[in-house]
């Protein structure tokens, strides 16, 4: 979906008109006009207040030009509801809400992290906890967050 597209469900979503959006994100009705008509985009900064306002991911708004993949843990983050927060409620794409909520990260360690991935995922061919924790160890150690 085309940013122009989104921006006019969100705004449909929350049953607003363009001027009441326009009031919400400090700009004009002429601006979320051309926004939703494709003339033109919000620049970064209406952007992150959009992402604030209506709890939605930059990602998201841009049309999802990206994967994003939590760099603690390595889930696909393929919805908005998965991505986690900061203190002050906005969103943060790097990481999942379950690594990751109101500005503080879940796990102290990655060996705390290897002890939850061991005991709770799926071992379908029967592997032997080390096997298990060494390959878990291998992808982690590949996400931002533990390099």
């Amino acid at each position: 979906m085309e940013m122009k597209q989104i921006l006019k469900q969100i705004r449909e979503n929350h049953a607003l008109t363009q001027e009441q959006m326009a009031q919400r994100l400090l700009v004009t009705r002429q601006a979320v006009s051309r926004w939703e008509n494709g003339e033109t985009q919000p620049n970064i900064e209406t952007l992150k207040l959009l992402s604030r306002e209506f709890q939605v991911s930059i990602n998201t708004l841009l049309g999802a030009p990206r994967q994003l993949v939590c760099q603690c843990c390595g889930m696909p983050l393929n919805e908005d509801r998965m991505i986690s927060r900061e203190k002050d409620g906005s969103l943060n794409e790097d990481y999942c809400k379950w690594c990751y909520a109101d500005g503080v990260f879940v796990y102290a360690s990655k060996d705390a992290l290897l002890d939850f991935l061991v005991k709770h995922m799926p071992n379908p061919e029967n592997e032997k906890e080390e096997e298990r924790r060494r390959q878990f160890d291998l992808f982690l150690s590949q996400l931002k967050h533990w390099k």
